[in-house]
């Protein structure tokens, strides 16, 4: 079992998040490329947290929060409240700008925020498809009790049940609450990583290091359970092979990168309805 450690991140105005994915012991665990948990963060009315327009390729965002709200505004001209439990899917594909807000009745107030991002990378052949989004309420998706936990189905099949978000490749994502006493095999994926949110758990009797995403051996199945309270997720899938990663790019091929980062100088992505500002690039230029 490999243990990866965050390391942390400031995304401005003081929103730090911690990083798992990608480390230097590992890029990705299945097609999840990216894992960032942010919060729980108290935010005063004065905070300013807000993501502005920055683009992604070759990629899809998962956004799933456990507390708070954000406002997304995309290039489609889609524009969704996210609040939690729900999933929201944003596939990239060959080029989307999107930025992440308070929303408007929260501004001034004080407000609580608290949950993870995700990349999933696609597959090579759909890389250059077109870009969607998908929100997914909380009340579509499948909730089940194994072993006295309770599971939230995210993204694919466990235990019999299935999310209704659309997948380009296999992907598993659990929500896991466990109480005392509690007790469930993890399911099997070709790649699996656990996560442990809030609390503490044990994984065959062996505490679980808090603060640690750990990647799970392949082919084993251990029983996952804990002493009190505790929120537990689970990822995984079957591998897509090497990725570039720069910025906010992904892709299998490094020109297509270095493509993207050319097209935001130059204002070739789409706008954002709505938005004036936009995060800009970096200054040291992917080679």
């Amino acid at each position: 079992m490999l243990t990866l450690q965050a390391h942390t991140k400031d995304l401005g105005g003081g929103f730090t998040v911690r990083r798992f994915l990608p480390a230097a012991a590992r890029q990705a665990v299945g097609p999840f490329v990216f894992f960032d948990h942010f919060g729980p963060v108290d935010a005063g009315p004065d905070d300013e947290h807000d993501v502005r327009p920055h683009p992604h390729i070759g990629l899809a965002t998962v956004t799933y929060l456990f507390e708070g709200a954000m406002q997304h505004r995309d290039s489609l001209g889609v524009v969704q409240r996210i609040e939690p439990g729900a999933i929201n899917w944003m596939t990239a594909g060959r080029g989307i700008v999107h930025s992440e807000r308070t929303p408007e009745d929260l501004r001034g107030r004080h407000r609580r925020s608290h949950g993870l991002q995700l990349w999933v990378a696609l597959p090579a052949a759909d890389e250059q498809m077109a870009p969607a989004f998908e929100h997914t309420p909380a009340a579509a998706l499948p909730e089940l009790e194994v072993g006295g936990a309770r599971l939230r189905v995210l993204v694919g099949s466990a235990f019999g049940a299935t999310s209704p978000v659309v997948v380009r490749s296999p992907t598993l994502y659990l929500d896991i609450a466990l109480s005392a006493g509690d007790a469930l095999p993890l399911p099997l994926a070709e790649e699996r990583a656990v996560y442990v949110v809030e609390g503490a758990a044990q994984l065959d009797g062996s505490g679980l290091p808090p603060g640690h995403l750990m990647v799970l051996d392949a082919g084993s199945e251990p029983m996952l359970s804990a002493e009190a309270d505790a929120r537990v997720v689970l990822i995984g899938g079957a591998p897509l092979g090497q990725r570039h990663m720069w910025w906010n790019f992904v892709s299998s091929r490094k020109e297509r990168i270095v493509q993207a980062a050319d097209d935001w100088a130059a204002g070739r992505f789409a706008a954002v309805p709505g938005e004036t500002e936009f995060i800009p690039l970096p200054e040291k230029r992917p080679a």
